[in-house]
């Protein structure tokens, strides 16, 4: 074997080493990279948390530290109540099949998650009604806070006592979030009203007509 051979062979196996060591690198900089990147989502999804739960912490502070009084607390209790009940109904109208297995507004909202169909027609009450899921944790978070000593009131009640709710809204309750979800609740359970009013009146006219004999 001459120097020639040798030599080739002696560059061909330090080739080999140097390519055996580019691809260990290779892998080292692949599992690096695996490991930046689950670290970063864990890092998103730990600020996502950490945001979330600080924004329910001030919305829990808002609602305790309000000033209404235990009329005007009523008041919108009464509103927040009712517009819960139809989202509730509004949702079983989707899904008729499903009313015995939905009997609550917590039943929905916690099958939802892994439900397809309940999230679907969830979203489209939601949708349908202008609200957002923000309103739904500031209204239901509302409930819970005042649901054990609030009183209903209905909506004729109501009238009697505070003429413009939405003025009373926005000048008292300064987090965003609980402004929005109150004002939205009012809105939507005053177009629900609305919509009923026909209907109620045609049958209160029905009940005043005399029966046809034949």
């Amino acid at each position: 074997m001459n120097n020639e051979t040798t030599t080739l062979i002696s560059l061909k196996e330090a080739m080999k080493r140097v390519d055996h060591k580019l691809k260990a690198l290779e892998a080292q900089f692949k599992e690096l990279d695996f490991t930046k990147d689950n670290l970063t989502q864990k890092f998103e999804h730990h600020s996502k948390t950490l945001a979330s739960q600080a924004a329910q912490d001030e919305l829990w502070t808002a609602i305790l530290a309000l000033k209404f009084t235990s009329m005007e607390l009523n008041i919108l209790y009464s509103y927040v109540i009712e517009v819960l009940i139809f989202l509730h109904t509004q949702v079983l109208e989707k899904l008729p099949e499903l009313v015995r297995g939905l009997p609550t507004l917590a039943s929905i909202l916690r099958r939802k998650v892994k439900n397809k169909r309940i999230r679907a027609a969830w979203e489209s009450v939601l949708e349908e009604c202008g609200l957002q899921e923000s309103d739904i944790t500031a209204l239901c978070t509302f409930f819970i806070a005042h649901g054990n000593k609030a009183e209903y009131y209905s909506a004729k009640v109501r009238q009697m006592y505070i003429r413009d709710v939405p003025f009373r809204i926005t000048n008292m309750v300064k987090n965003q979030a609980l402004q929005d979800g109150l004002l939205r609740a009012i809105q939507v359970t005053e177009k629900a009203k609305a919509v009923r009013a026909p209907e109620e009146q045609k049958s209160s006219l029905k009940e005043l007509m005399p029966s046809v004999k034949n």
